[in-house]
């Protein structure tokens, strides 16, 4: 047993708890797992499909996923990979462990603080990209919303933790629209003046 390790992997927010989470809800290989990123989690904790495998070994090598070798035809066999009692284990103090503030880190926000030394116009047309795109983010967030979750008052468990989350989602997003709204006005208001 590799219970020793399952301590390891309480600090810190790391892409081996976003993997965690994943295989706690379902087993998978390592391509469901890293589709699974490019289609939900990704949008909260991104990562490449090299990313994925190169994480899922480690969680491996440490004793806290498991992986059943599945035959296929003509190829090598795929790994079915499954949270081990030790991974199950290490999740669980994770999620109980308290989370520290994030400090914020915008570097359009440092942008925006030094933007008496560059070309008003420029860091507009920036923000105006940079709002379109979080614009995109939350027309995304609201369609899965409402085509997953028609019914949020009737969510319990698994759904309801996907839900709130999507939830944080749609509020984070809707915040960056405002704010990019408010410099993109206060910008412009400086630019006419000059």
């Amino acid at each position: 047993m590799h219970s020793n390790n399952a301590h390891c992997y309480c600090a810190r927010m790391a892409l081996e708890h976003a993997i965690m989470v994943s295989l706690a809800e379902r087993p998978g290989t390592g391509y469901e797992i890293a589709r699974q990123f490019d289609r939900s989690i990704g949008h909260f904790w991104s990562a490449t499909h090299q990313q994925v495998y190169r994480t899922l070994k480690k969680l491996h090598v440490d004793g806290l996923v498991d992986f059943e070798p599945v035959a296929q035809d003509g190829r090598p066999d795929k790994k079915v990979y499954q949270l081990s009692d030790d991974g199950r284990e290490a999740l669980a103090k994770w999620v109980s462990t308290p989370t520290p503030v994030t400090p914020l880190r915008n570097e359009l926000g440092v942008k925006i603080r030094g933007a008496e030394h560059g070309d008003l116009a420029s860091i507009i047309l920036e923000l105006e990209q940079y709002r379109t795109n979080n614009q995109h983010l939350l027309d995304f967030y609201r369609s899965s919303a409402a085509r997953d979750y028609p019914d949020p008052d009737s969510l319990t468990g698994r759904k309801l933790h996907q839900y709130l989350v999507l939830r944080g989602g749609i509020r984070a997003a809707t915040g960056v629209v405002e704010w990019c709204d408010e410099v993109i006005a206060g910008l412009g208001k400086e630019l006419k003046e000059h």
